[in-house]
């Protein structure tokens, strides 16, 4: 039994894709951007001696770093789950 989405059978599910794209777009450079910034802030603030600052940049990094590996990882996660669900 081959279950597989029938992604046609929707209204406008071309320009939902398009939408969906653009938004991981904009996710993915919106979080290159934080990690940049969020590290020069790290390695200023650290260089300065203000540490309160420094972690504050560090959190910033790890959570902007996590942002991009899920909606970079989010496609690929998608198209495994049809494929797991195709095999069930």
């Amino acid at each position: 039994m081959n279950v597989f989405p029938d992604f046609g059978s929707l209204g406008g599910i071309g320009e939902l894709k398009a939408v969906i794209g653009a938004a991981l777009t904009l996710v993915l450079i919106v979080a290159v951007l934080m990690i940049i910034v969020s590290a020069i802030i790290w390695a200023v603030a650290t260089s300065t001696g203000n540490h309160a600052v420094a972690s504050k940049a560090r959190g910033g990094l790890l959570v902007a770093l996590g942002a991009a590996a899920l909606a970079g990882a989010g496609v690929a996660w998608m198209n495994w789950l049809i494929d797991l669900g195709g095999q069930l």
